[in-house]
């Protein structure tokens, strides 16, 4: 099936596309692989027949996973941002993505086994940097700052002083 969305994610991997998408689908809400289309003919990164693109949607955005070869690789100008209501999900989204070979990074963000940046993201946090009271926001953020996985109680014990 070749959909006809007016803008998708496209998202190189060097060739391990389709595991990718069918991790993403596994753990994420509204996440699904549409289509896995192989290659025509041989192309610099593989051979006719093999996994040239896959459709998939994470979250209920259109990507379009490239198996392009090693010559590029993904890095943290390009990031998921995952809004989480609690700490259950926060966790349970963080502990999948390191889980499954990832690795932490600094504020709620962490990457994949395929080195795609991951921001895991309370809804609490967003609220709490941008509290109306300043130095409340600052505490926040601050806190946040100490932090690799966002623990929401440390934030909101920030906020509230």
């Amino acid at each position: 099936m070749i959909k006809s969305a007016k803008n998708t994610i496209c998202l190189w991997y060097d060739r391990d596309a389709e595991d990718a998408a069918r991790f993403y689908a596994s753990i994420f809400p509204d996440s699904s692989v549409h289509a896995v289309h192989h290659a025509p003919g041989d192309y610099p990164a593989g051979k006719k027949g093999d996994v040239l693109t896959v459709e998939f949607s994470v979250m209920g955005v259109s990507c379009l996973g490239l198996n392009g070869g090693s010559a590029i690789k993904h890095n943290e100008a390009f990031s998921f941002q995952v809004a989480t209501i609690d700490q259950a999900e926060t966790d349970r989204y963080w502990n999948a993505i390191i889980g499954h070979g990832g690795q932490e990074s600094a504020c709620g963000w962490c990457k994949d086994k395929w080195g795609l940046s991951w921001q895991i993201t309370p809804i609490a946090l967003s609220k709490a940097i941008i509290d109306p009271d300043p130095a409340a926001a600052k505490r926040a953020f601050d806190a946040m700052m100490q932090m690799t996985k966002i623990d929401i109680a440390l934030i909101e014990a920030a906020r509230r002083g």
